[in-house]
């Protein structure tokens, strides 16, 4: 074998098929399911409930007020949307080149892996590069309840066979947005309880206190700056947290845990053959290397970017040194400009820097703003609410862009493609956008 990949999620599987393709025999392990955390508890199967939301959002504003809320239905949906992606995943596996393996990895030594199968048996693979991309874990907070009877996580929230009157979710990022942003528009009333003091804390404090705003008006109650203290069982459930020096309480039917994810570095035995890693992650080098020469960890493993997107590329980054350790990785560069989103109603979106970090940095910049009240496409859409943001520098290089708003997730690439290609707000601005569309709203940034 020339390649061991430990994990099929979406670094794994797809670096497995490039590898394949330019003849590297390639072996895969995969201990759960194919697709990793994002396609079976992530990504894929939040988007599906987003969009379920989001379309109950337009039968109501429609003036069906009183659409019911088929949980089961839209669970049923969203099981089948994975499956289909699930067996997709599985057809390229079997890519020539590549041989998948369900069980559980454990290093034999720094380049032979033993899997451990359900039928018991053991089989032993050797090879001179092996790839890490066991994914990451959910965190829990080491509080009095924290696995109390009612407190779930959101692998838990994806297949809820019933609504919960009332939601009291633990955590202000990503994933405590979305579900807080689906669940108020399944017509649950929903409470944020969040340490830091503003709601997506590593996104533009700007656009994070709009979008808060946004979701207060659809109901959402915010308690930031608050620390969750302890979780009480009972019918009704109490959240216990100190909010400006005084402890307080608030009562709920269920409990959504999500302060995070943190990587599964005790998914394999790093210890065994000397692994270096943190309570963050893998230590990698920028071809994403370990310590052990030919052993490389991608994705949410080395705590880098707990994104899928992220885990791709680096996965093409480890194959392409792997394959070409004396030349230049263009992938390096790919891997410095690496867009997120959120997708809240309205969605957040961004790519770069913000603010706060341009300004702690002493960086000099323009921050140059669009409103989408401005722009006939969203406006015909009933989408007016949102803002683009785009931070330059005084010759124009694009140090950041952020966009709160309808399609915020798929309008972020534009930026992406110039910043990734070196270019600036002057080829935004240069460059003839459709009408009537979202796009213009970053025009109009840009000739701001």
């Amino acid at each position: 074998m020339d390649l061991i990949i430990i994990g099929a999620g979406p670094g794994g599987y797809e670096t497995a098929v490039r590898a394949a393709k330019v003849g590297l025999k390639t072996v895969v392990i995969e201990k759960a399911a194919l697709g990793g955390t994002c396609l079976n508890a992530g990504c894929i199967p939040t988007k599906c409930l987003c969009h379920s939301a989001e379309v109950h959002d337009e039968v109501v504003a429609a003036g069906y007020a009183d659409s019911p809320v088929d949980i089961a239905a839209i669970v049923a949906r969203k099981d089948s949307v994975v499956e289909k992606l699930r067996a997709g995943v599985a057809m390229l596996m079997k890519t020539p080149g590549i041989t998948f393996l369900e069980g559980k990895a454990r290093f034999v030594d720094a380049h032979t892996v033993a899997v451990h199968k359900a039928d018991g048996a053991e089989e032993q693979f050797s090879a001179p590069n092996i790839i890490i991309a066991t994914g990451s874990v959910t965190k829990f907070l080491l509080i009095p309840g924290a696995h109390a009877q009612g407190v779930i996580t959101s692998t838990e929230a994806l297949n809820l066979t019933s609504l919960p009157r009332r939601l009291c979710i633990i955590g202000g990022g990503v994933i405590g947005m979305e579900f807080a942003s689906i669940f108020r528009s399944f017509g649950v009333e929903v409470e944020v309880v969040e340490f830091m003091k503003e709601i997506l804390p590593a996104f533009d404090r700007d656009i994070a206190k709009r979008l808060r705003t946004s979701l207060k008006k659809r109901g959402i109650g915010f308690h930031v700056g608050a620390a969750a203290k302890a979780i009480y069982e009972g019918t009704p459930m109490r959240v216990e947290y100190e909010e400006k020096g005084k402890l307080q309480s608030l009562e709920c039917d269920l409990v959504l845990m999500a302060v995070g994810r943190g990587a599964n570095v005790e998914a394999i035995n790093l210890d065994d053959i000397g692994i270096e890693y943190s309570r963050r992650g893998i230590t990698v080098d920028e071809n994403m290397q370990t310590n052990i020469p030919g052993v490389y960890a991608i994705g949410d493993v080395n705590g880098l970017c707990q994104l899928a997107h992220a885990a791709t590329f680096q996965g093409y980054c480890a194959l392409q040194h792997i394959l070409h350790p004396d030349e230049a990785n263009p992938y390096r560069e790919s891997l410095k400009v690496i867009p997120a989103a959120v997708f809240t109603t309205p969605e957040v979106a961004m790519v770069g820097q913000t603010e706060e970090q341009l300004s702690e940095a002493g960086i000099e910049y323009r921050a140059l703003k669009a409103f989408y009240r401005a722009n006939g496409k969203a406006l015909s859409m009933d989408a007016d609410d949102g803002l683009t943001k785009v931070l330059v520098s005084p010759e124009g290089t694009i140090l950041g862009a952020h966009i709160l708003g309808a399609h915020a997730s798929d309008m972020i690439h534009e930026v992406t493609v110039v910043m990734r290609n070196g270019g600036s707000i002057h080829d935004i601005a240069n460059t003839v956008h459709a009408h009537p569309s979202l796009s213009e709203i970053l025009l109009a940034a840009a000739e701001a």
